[in-house]
């Protein structure tokens, strides 16, 4: 029998990728996804350490499944992701509801471990096996594959930040070997897919062997764009420590890169880089961001921030809001400091919530205010504008622009088309266009 697999997935990229292939790795042993949890004969919760209070969120949402459990004792309940990682056995100690525990680096395992929660056995997986999970997935099916797909490259970070979780949860950095990332992409494009998004908690120190040495990212995108039919090639997260010259060429250099950036400087206080370990300065990144424009002038940037860490004063944050009126960023996300348990910054004295929030809502202004503008600049031009869904009106399309701008416009193009739209208006999260 057909069994069903509901699953929730929480915050990065990173883990809708891997929602996708747990679905996959289920999908061998008899799983078919359903967006309906009442329906599922497993949930299966893949969580994020970054938020705040990531562990309370997945306590509270297996309370909610508590109910389900009651009225139907077959229904399997799994934990996978960061958390998992971080908790391990403390989920399964306070949420008896729960048959199996999956860390990032082991979710390969899931078939096995699926079959022995059918079993009525338990079972927690949180280790950093030595083989290489992806070896073991199987290939996506054609049906599943849409014009754009998340393909991971690298996992793992070395920075130790001191406000971050992701060395801890998912471990030292890795970099897959160059021929696999090539043959997976080419396995993607064979299936129809138009644009891959390279993924990696440090995306661009990706150094995967190859058959004459260690390639860098810049390589990689290089060997990528010839693939015929691969049309567009992005890259996320990035650490401006590991913006090389040649990847910046590349921006320049290769047109299948799209012109655009997610390269995240957390404040733009010295004193508070110092603090959280960034190990660059304020005026390293807005030279960096000097050349990256002069290899792409059109080029679209964004970025992460935090507010209210421990030690902010107000200078620190009078600099942060400096260095974002210097760079004039397309887009940016920003967030208010949570203490992580076991990072270094938990055990440094918090900025006041009244502070630390006042802060938040002045740089979200500043960050909405520079997006806003940034969209509006783009009314009365040209783009190129990847299909992938129909939008919420009759006859209308949304895809995403070479800027990764959302754009609808009425076409009977279908997913997968790349067409020359003229854009016509802006929206706080999208624009309007039509077919040039």
């Amino acid at each position: 029998m057909t069994k069903k697999l509901f699953i929730k997935t929480y915050g990065c990229q990173m883990n809708v990728y891997d929602s996708e292939r747990m679905a996959e790795a289920l999908g061998a042993e008899g799983y078919v996804t359903t967006e309906v949890a009442e329906e599922a004969d497993m949930v299966l919760l893949n969580t994020c350490h970054i938020r705040e209070k990531a562990a309370e969120k997945l306590y509270s949402d297996l309370g909610r499944l508590k109910p389900l459990k009651v009225e139907r004792p077959d229904l399997k309940i799994g934990v996978a992701g960061c958390v998992a990682q971080a908790e391990g056995e403390e989920i399964l100690r306070r949420m008896p509801l729960v048959d199996l525990v999956v860390g990032p680096q082991s979710y390969h395992r899931l078939p096995a471990m699926a079959k022995r929660a059918e079993a009525g056995e338990k079972s927690v997986d949180t280790d950093f096996p030595e083989e290489d999970k992806f070896d073991h997935l199987p290939d996506r099916p054609k049906a599943a594959v849409r014009p754009t797909a998340f393909l991971t490259v690298q996992e793992g970070c070395d920075k130790f930040c001191a406000f971050c979780v992701v060395p801890y949860t998912r471990g030292a950095e890795i970099s897959r070997p160059a021929e696999r990332v090539l043959a997976e992409a080419q396995g993607l494009v064979g299936k129809g897919v138009r644009e891959i998004t390279l993924l990696g908690q440090n995306v661009n120190a990706y150094h995967g062997a190859g058959a004459d040495g260690d390639w860098s990212l810049a390589r990689l995108v290089r060997e990528l764009a010839r693939i015929d039919g691969l049309d567009r090639i992005r890259y996320t997260t990035s650490h401006p420590n590991d913006m090389t010259d040649d990847l910046i060429a590349a921006h320049g250099e290769e047109p299948k890169l799209m012109p655009y950036l997610h390269l995240p400087v957390q404040s733009g206080s010295d004193r508070i880089l110092k603090a959280m370990a960034r190990k660059h300065r304020a005026e390293d990144y807005l030279r960096l961001v000097e050349k990256i424009r002069a290899a792409r002038p059109d080029i679209v940037l964004s970025g992460d921030f935090i507010v209210g860490f421990p030690g902010e004063t107000e200078a620190d944050f009078a600099a942060t809001l400096d260095l974002i009126r210097a760079v004039n960023y397309g887009m940016a996300y920003s967030f208010k400091y949570s203490a992580r348990p076991g990072t270094p910054a938990a055990e440094r004295t918090p900025v006041p919530t009244d502070v630390a929030d006042a802060r938040l809502q002045t740089v979200q202004a500043l960050l909405t205010e520079q997006q806003r503008a940034t969209q509006a600049a783009m009314v009365g031009r040209e783009v190129s504008v990847l299909f992938e869904k129909p939008g919420r009106l009759q006859g209308q399309m949304v895809g995403k622009s070479d800027y990764l701008h959302a754009v609808h416009a009425k076409t009977d193009a279908t997913p997968g088309t790349i067409a020359r739209v003229r854009i016509t208006g802006s929206a706080p999260n999208s624009l309007a266009g039509e077919i040039a």
